[in-house]
């Protein structure tokens, strides 16, 4: 096996990958951010307060992200697996 060949491996399967969580790491970061502005601005500092929001927003986000997230991954797969024989023979 050719080390050029390992490097596109990792590069395709780590892009692959942040394209993925993007979606839901997006959800998660802008509501974050909104629920710290909204206690930065009623000066509320309770930190149970964020975890609510985040979880929901990742669950909509999910929801809503699944069906591509998992064309996606199937996708790489069918294409790591079409490559085997260039690898092995």
């Amino acid at each position: 096996m050719n080390i050029d060949i390992v490097i596109d491996l990792g590069r395709a399967a780590l892009k692959t990958i942040l394209l993925i969580i993007a979606p839901v790491v997006g959800a998660g970061l802008l509501t974050g951010l909104l629920v710290a502005v909204f206690q930065a601005t009623t000066q509320i500092q309770e930190q149970t307060l964020a975890f609510i929001p985040k979880i929901l927003a990742v669950m909509i986000a999910l929801a809503v992200f699944g069906p591509w997230m998992l064309n996606t991954i199937v996708d790489f797969v069918l294409n790591l697996f079409r490559f085997i024989p260039q690898v092995v023979g």
